[in-house]
């Protein structure tokens, strides 16, 4: 599934953020790929309704898939794996957890904020 950028109507769009679209758009345990600023993310909805947004592009295969990787956990660490080769990341600091005999690579990540139902994206990566 892909989002539409919500249009950024005055009030919706926080300060230094941008409003991605409506927190019911994203389906619980799946990713969506949105278009931010020129950058391709993938977004994920937990069960537990916190919203991660990561780089869409898998560092180990080249692929801009992410977003259909598997959504998971490790102890409290929500995590996606790979659609191509199945490594592990987790979502709150794009760490990976199982790079499947690789070198570990990151992903990059994006703070994410939901305010009145709209998932707001930070305009800016989170320092590794």
């Amino acid at each position: 599934m892909t989002v539409d950028v919500v249009t950024e109507e005055p009030g919706l769009a926080l300060p230094g953020w941008v409003a991605v679209c409506r927190v019911g758009d994203l389906s619980p345990e799946r990713g969506a790929a949105a278009l931010v600023g020129g950058e391709q993310l993938a977004l994920f909805r937990t069960h537990t309704d916190d919203v991660y947004a990561v780089q869409q592009l898998d560092p180990f295969s080249g692929a801009h898939v992410m977003s259909r990787g598997i959504v998971g956990s490790r102890g409290d660490a929500p995590t996606v794996a790979s659609p191509m080769y199945k490594q592990v990341f987790d979502l709150r600091t794009g760490e990976c957890l199982d790079p499947a005999g690789r070198e570990p690579q990151p992903l990059r990540t994006w703070a994410t904020d939901v305010r009145d139902g709209v998932v707001h994206v930070s305009r800016h990566e989170v320092a590794a």
